[in-house]
């Protein structure tokens, strides 16, 4: 392991891609008991700001994990801060990227910056 660590410098990146579907938003929900309509109920959904159903954004960050879990070696994901921009929306690509800003070698941890991305390049 401490072999993959060392092998990892500032300025690496990894990254996961997903096309998000209703089928994922709906297991989503089933899996957390995150049943809020926003995500669910069409209708519901078509009155808000968002004019339509959206993903949680927690699912979205689900992504990013699996960004980082493709890193070298064994990664523990210990820590994360999250500003959600914009909806994702069913049908959505979206890239998860996670870039390597800092290495902590006395402790083994890395730092990344995180960003999702649509099919649009919005963040």
């Amino acid at each position: 392991m401490e072999s993959a660590f060392n092998g990892i410098r500032q300025g690496d990146k990894t990254s996961y891609s997903r096309i998000v579907t209703y089928d994922d938003i709906e297991t989503f929900a089933a899996i957390t008991g995150d049943c809020n309509p926003i995500h669910l109920d069409t209708e519901f959904a078509r009155g808000t700001i968002f004019k339509g159903k959206v993903a949680h954004g927690i699912l979205t960050a689900g992504l990013v994990s699996a960004a980082v879990s493709r890193l070298p070696g064994i990664v523990i994901y210990l820590s994360q801060n999250l500003t959600f921009l914009k909806p994702v929306r069913p049908g959505d690509s979206i890239e998860a990227t996670a870039e390597v800003i800092d290495k902590v070698a006395k402790r083994s941890e890395l730092r990344l910056k995180t960003v999702c991305t649509n099919q649009r390049g919005d963040v």
